[in-house]
């Protein structure tokens, strides 16, 4: 059964990932250590770009994904007891371009030593190619706000450089390739001669083509994640902040970078609650991308035009699959996407058809969210159907999610309709997920939205044992059920009355709004036998 489930896996690949693959298990590369070439003269100003959250916190004490750690002494760098994606944020140096990063220049000069006198040259976490290239950027934007680097730091970016250009994540590809590909802009900018040059266009001729095939036509990442779609964004806008700078690339390079962040920008808008946060689809969490303020504010400081304000009704982001439907105060965001190009799911959820829902700025039906990567079963729980706003048949996964990134089976959606009547908007669709169960098994959904209503409607179609319905609440929503009903109190008093056709269930479950935070939080469960649902919350 395993094997079947790895042959379902890789048989979406790519050859270029395949072969990406077996030729990072054959390769032997000796870094590069010649001399840096000279800096370019610049020509523009540079734009104070997004500051990160500040993560260096003494000089050897640190904190990423809410844990924190000490980096004093050599084997800390690659801890096998730190988690992978921990120890990559240790490598990508987001503190030099943090909040009240002047305050601690004398910290971020000696941890640039540290890091080159402790971390040879092509080995361990910090070398490979996508904690790379986010330190080839972070570099490069800190001397940009006016920092200096010394000869040898110089001559470390330079090799940092070379051995990004020679292993690309072309087994990966998606989002990985992208920040690959603006490194070598930036050093190919940063630095002047016919060696800076090889990487600049070698970086524009990887970003063009990826572009092409990452950005969907209404602005969306095709990786479907609200998440690394925003990091994308902000990609974009300090690739416009870099032209500006340097003049490194020609008018109609940098009038298609605007063009695509303007359409992601509205993107964004439409995937968005209204208390301004991301939405919960696929990996999410908040504190690891730009808040959208942040990354118009940015835009604004960059001269970009504002984009249009999100209206009420239906906004159909029908490339992406995902809608967003707005009555009065209430916001419903619903996912009606595939879960990711096919060649490229490792940051998707079995999520299908799943939805979020607030009132005003106050969030009342999510998804669990994302706390971790790895491959335990914090992990497992989280990419899960059951850990989703959606409903869950015979106790299985709408999609085959397994090991931390893999996904094998699909769930396939169908019949999207989205149709607007006065001021009730109403949102339908299928998927084919649970038909791998060895029978023909249909999961339709319709969401039925007007003032001070919201209709949840569920259809299965074949044969089945047991359903269950879940609706996950956020840390600090209350909640009292009673028979096939539950009254919901929001943070700030507001109360939500929440009935189905069938008794209620209320269990304990987690919220993991961020990295390393997990909060306690209720869900309402509604399990059934039979084929239809219906389940109406009104305010």
């Amino acid at each position: 059964m395993q094997l079947l489930r790895l042959l379902r896996t890789v048989s979406y690949l790519k050859p270029v990932q395949l072969y990406g693959r077996a030729f990072r298990l054959v390769r032997w590369q000796t870094p590069d250590f010649a001399p840096a070439p000279p800096r370019r003269p610049a020509g523009g100003p540079w734009i104070e770009p997004v500051a990160r959250p500040q993560s260096l916190f003494a000089p050897t004490h640190v904190r990423f994904l809410n844990q924190d750690g000490m980096i004093d002494a050599t084997d800390q760098w690659n801890d096998p007891a730190r988690d992978k994606l921990w120890l990559y944020n240790l490598h990508y140096f987001d503190d030099l371009n943090a909040q009240g990063r002047e305050t601690r220049a004398d910290w971020h000069r000696a941890l640039m030593a540290r890091w080159i006198a402790k971390n040879p040259a092509g080995t361990g976490n910090g070398w490979e190619p996508y904690p790379t290239s986010l330190r080839i950027v972070n570099w490069v934007k800190w001397v940009l706000q006016g920092a200096s680097l010394e000869r040898s730091w110089l001559d470390s970016l330079a090799t940092q450089a070379r051995w990004l250009q020679a292993n690309l994540e072309w087994h990966l590809l998606g989002n990985h390739l992208l920040e690959n590909a603006k490194a070598l802009i930036f050093a190919g900018a940063f630095f002047d001669g016919a060696e800076a040059q090889r990487w600049l266009v070698r970086g524009l001729s990887v970003l063009d083509d990826q572009l092409k095939e990452q950005i969907l036509a209404d602005g969306g990442h095709f990786e479907r994640s609200p998440m690394y779609h925003a990091i994308v964004l902000e990609d974009m806008l300090d690739l416009l902040n870099l032209a500006r700078r340097y003049g490194v690339v020609g008018e109609d390079t940098t009038g298609r970078w605007r063009a695509v962040a303007r359409a992601m920008r509205s993107w964004l808008g439409a995937m968005s609650h209204p208390d301004g946060g991301l939405s919960f689809f696929n990996d999410a969490a908040f504190g690891i991308a730009p808040t959208r303020a942040q990354l118009e504010d940015y835009a604004s400081r960059l001269s970009l035009d504002p984009v249009s304000q999100v209206k009420g009704g239906i906004t159909s982001l029908k490339e992406s699959g995902y809608l967003r439907a707005a009555s009065g105060d209430a916001v419903v965001l619903i996912d009606a996407a595939p879960i990711g190009p096919d060649y490229l799911p490792g940051h998707a959820h079995a999520d299908t058809l799943s939805f979020e829902m607030s009132l005003g700025t106050e969030r009342v039906i999510v998804n669990a969210g994302t706390s971790e990567y790895g491959n335990g079963p914090q992990r497992r729980f989280e990419r899960s159907t059951a850990a989703h706003s959606t409903l869950e048949l015979d106790g299985q996964d709408s999609s085959e999610v397994w090991s931390g990134f893999r996904v094998g089976r699909r769930a396939r959606v169908n019949g999207v309709r989205a149709e607007r009547q006065g001021e009730l908007c109403r949102i339908s669709a299928s998927h084919d997920g649970y038909s791998r169960l060895f029978a023909r098994r249909i999961h339709h959904r319709e969401w039925a939205l007007a003032p001070g209503r919201l209709l949840v409607r569920d259809r299965i179609e074949g044969p089945f044992v047991s359903a269950a319905a879940r609706f996950h609440l956020p840390a600090g929503i209350t909640a009292q059920v009673d028979g096939c009903m539950a009254q919901l109190a929001l943070p700030s008093g507001r109360v939500i009355r929440l009935q189905s056709s069938q008794p209620l269930t209320l269990d304990n479950s987690q919220w993991c709004p961020e990295f390393g935070l997990r909060l306690s939080a209720p869900q309402i469960a509604i399990n059934s036998s039979e084929p239809t649902l219906e389940t109406v919350l009104t305010w």
